[in-house]
Formats: structure tokens, sequence, C-alpha cells
């Protein structure tokens, strides 16, 4: 039987089977001899253990698509990062930074910006302007209204989406109104679960429907872009990516060479100036990092 890990606690794995729901399993020994371990998210192969009590042996893990290391979470689809549009304000440079991850690790990215009942249309419009440009999709929202909840399901629907975003700008009221009318087809799941509650945060997929999951992301404040060289980030600005092999010199970092293009494009707002900003800040602390 096939499924997928959406929580472990010291040593169990909880594997939700569509329409069968979760069982509570054991990795077996082979994985430790070859050292690997389970994540949450990885689909495995079960053995059936006890139908009634819901227990069972995972048997084989598929092989990843993708794997996060912070939080440990393989097989992610897609990204949605939540930011409010006011009340906080957008904290640009973290988002950016966000960005450059997923993008270092290939995995696309859905930009929800919340609070749309008390923003002003001048901040809507700037967010737009900002992330449209770079090829982004954009949804603005409203939990406290249930503004476009809709289209987030739509988005989310068939996947396994990570969502993430600093606290205080809506997102676990989004994740509750997402998951608001989940059939619990996963019996005592709740009451299996809980006996880790006191444990440490661990990472845990949500169930929205069927084969949709979303998995709530924590400690993103401290994000530091630091798992590749000064020279790759640029390639982690989709914006840059036209003005490829077009500057003076091969090679240009885009900082400070003559002739450069995406400098150019910045001057003439083709490229917005927020984003060009926190790509020569990221660049610096890179280079900062080389000579220590």
């Amino acid at each position: 039987m096939q499924g997928k890990i959406i929580k472990g606690i010291a040593g169990f794995y909880y594997v939700h089977v569509v329409e069968s729901g979760v069982y509570e399993c054991k990795a077996k020994g082979a994985f430790r001899k070859e050292k690997r371990k389970p994540l949450v998210g990885d689909n495995v192969e079960i053995d059936i253990l006890n139908e009634e009590k819901k227990l069972g042996n995972i048997i084989q893990i598929q092989p990843r698509r993708n794997e996060l290391i912070r939080p440990a979470v393989a097989n992610i689809d897609q990204a949605l990062v939540v930011f409010a549009i006011t009340k906080p304000e957008p904290h640009f440079n973290l988002l950016d930074r966000f960005l450059v991850m997923m993008e270092c690790k290939e995995i696309p990215v859905v930009l929800c910006f919340n609070k749309k009942d008390i923003a002003e249309e001048e901040n809507v419009r700037k967010l737009q302007e900002i992330y449209r440009q770079c090829g982004y999709k954009v949804i603005f929202t409203s939990a406290k209204e249930e503004e476009n909840i809709e289209l987030i399901r739509h988005v989310l629907e068939g996947k396994t989406t990570a969502v993430a975003g600093p606290s205080g700008v809506g997102k676990s009221s989004l994740i509750n109104l997402l998951q608001s009318d989940v059939t619990m087809e996963t019996g005592n799941i709740s009451e299996k679960i809980e006996r880790g509650k006191h444990t440490t945060r661990h990472s845990e997929l949500l169930l929205v429907n069927g084969n949709t999951y979303i998995m709530d992301t924590p400690g993103f404040s401290s994000l530091y872009v630091n798992e590749f060289e000064k020279e790759e980030l640029k390639y982690y600005f989709s914006e840059f990516a036209e003005y490829d092999g077009t500057c003076r010199f091969n090679g240009c970092s885009h900082v400070h060479e003559p002739g450069c293009m995406v400098q150019r494009a910045v001057e003439e707002g083709k490229i917005h100036k927020i984003r060009y900003e926190n790509y020569l800040e990221m660049y610096k602390e890179l280079q900062e990092k080389r000579r220590y």
C-alpha cells in the first residue's frame, strides 16, 4: 500500500493513504543500515500489520524529487509565501531571501499578500509591480473576509505546498480556513499524533483534501543565504535572466561593472530598485563569507 509520511515523532511515522486514513508505522531496520532516514513528505510503501488499529511498517521509500534541510521535508511541489500587505509592512529583504532559497532548490513559489481588507490600493499596486514583474504568481487575500481563499485552494489542489511567512501576517488564519472543511477520513490520527505534542516543534503535513497537503514552515525569520557562492546569486533573481550575456563583460556580477545591462534596467525601471538593492546586500554578504 502506498502513502505519504505526514508526521514523524520519536521513530514513529504517520503515513496518510488516500481513502484509507493514517497508519502509525515504524521504519524497517534496513534504512538505518543504509543511513537513510524517512522524511515528512516522503512517498512510501507500507505493509499493514493491523488494519483495525491502523498499524504498519514502512518497507520502501520512493525516490525524492527534492529535499529541504530546515525544515526537514521532501517532495515539496511549491511554496506559498504569506506576507501582509500592511500591519506589518512587508519586509522585502526577508521575502527576497526566501525567493532566492526556493529558486536555488528549483521550487516554484506563489506569493500571497494577506490583509487586503485594511490595505490601501496603492500598496497593492506596488507589490503587484515588484513581484509580477519577476514572473511570480501573486494573490491578494483577506483571511478576515475570506477573500480569494478559493483561488488559493485551486493553486494548492493535488500538490504538497510549504506555507511560509513571518509571524503576524495571518498565516495561521489562512491555514485554518484552508483546512476548515477537511473531512477527517484520518480517523484517530489526532489522538495518535497528540502523544508527541510535548516534544519540540516537528515538521508536519496537514491534509486539505484527498492528495492535497500543506506544511506550516516554522523558523522563517532566520534565513541566511549562504548555501552557494556569490557568482551564482544572479541566477536566482529571475528578472535578471533576459539580460544574461548582454553586459559588456562576460561573467558580469551586475554590481559595479561598466556597461552592465542589469544596472541599466534598474535605472530604466524595468527591474525594481527594491529587488536590486536586496541583490546587492546578499551579494555583499556572500562576499564577506568568502573572507572568513
